[in-house]
């Protein structure tokens, strides 16, 4: 059986552990019946899951490769999939497939480098995954930044991580930022694309972006008055993908398939498909 084929079979999962991130995200760990993982996946790919007589959608595999036990996906509440999902309980099956789409060149391109993460509100999700595997594999990587910015306090997912881990790891800087002031919250206030500009990162550095649109709109835009070329900034479009394999054409931009040419792409590869992206 192909690897093709075999992304296609759907596997039981079954939900270990839920944890609310913010009040419309939730955690969810899966696993085996037998406990394990249901395949292995690279920085960045996707996973299908399913729940029989209420439908499938495609989530971002927030879990790094480098946990051999599980695999994490932070869903946000906003349709059918994800709304029964967040009443769903530790013991629950569902059933996972995959796994789908191209990762971050984590092993090639960006080994060696100084590494710039910037995320918005659930955009951090689709990173954490790739951020993890670079804290992993320290040695491999230079100085690394991560800019993350949500609407409040609150609504920074994985902020416990984040706090915990993140912020002691050595040459490790966490920049994090909240649209507007709140009273409980002494860091950083403003968009993210006028904080990156703020901060001033210097180009010696690969930058990945996630979030809104608009974020990442005006977030390369301010890239690009720093001095940053599009061949060094990357971005993932998962949201787009629903069959994972190239076939329905849902996901389907210009030349491209986001399933099967992404969803990471270089920025420079965007410049030659729609405005529609």
């Amino acid at each position: 059986m192909s690897s093709c084929e075999e992304t296609l079979i759907p596997k039981v999962g079954v939900i270990t552990d839920v944890r609310i991130d913010t009040p419309d995200i939730k955690t969810f760990r899966v696993v085996t019946p037998d406990g394990k993982k249901a395949f292995d996946h690279r920085p960045g790919q996707c996973a299908m899951l399913s729940v029989p007589g209420v439908g499938e959608a495609m989530f971002s595999i927030t879990s790094s490769p480098t946990n051999e036990e599980y695999m994490e996906f932070s869903i946000k509440k906003c349709g059918c999939v994800t709304e029964w999902l967040h009443q769903a309980e530790v013991g629950q099956q569902i059933t996972i497939r995959g796994p789908y789409g191209n990762p971050f060149p984590v092993d090639d391109v960006f080994a060696g480098h100084n590494m710039l993460f910037i995320a918005g509100g659930v955009g951090l999700a689709p990173l954490r995954s790739v951020i993890n595997y670079c804290r992993h594999y320290r040695d491999r990587y230079g100085k690394i930044d991560i800019v993350y910015g949500s609407r409040s306090k609150e609504d920074l997912l994985d902020y416990k991580e984040i706090i915990e881990e993140w912020t002691n790891d050595t040459n490790v800087n966490v920049h994090l930022t909240i649209d507007r002031e709140q009273e409980n919250w002494d860091g950083h206030v403003g968009f993210v694309p006028n904080y990156v500009k703020e901060l001033g990162f210097s180009t010696d550095c690969i930058a990945v972006l996630c979030g809104p649109p608009i974020m990442i709109k005006f977030t390369l835009e301010g890239l690009r008055s720093l001095g940053f070329e599009k061949t060094q900034v990357y971005t993932t479009l998962e949201l787009r993908m629903k069959c994972g394999v190239g076939k329905c054409g849902r996901c389907n931009v210009g030349s491209k398939y986001v399933c099967k040419d992404g969803p990471v792409f270089r920025f420079d590869e965007l410049d030659e498909l729609p405005d529609e992206y």
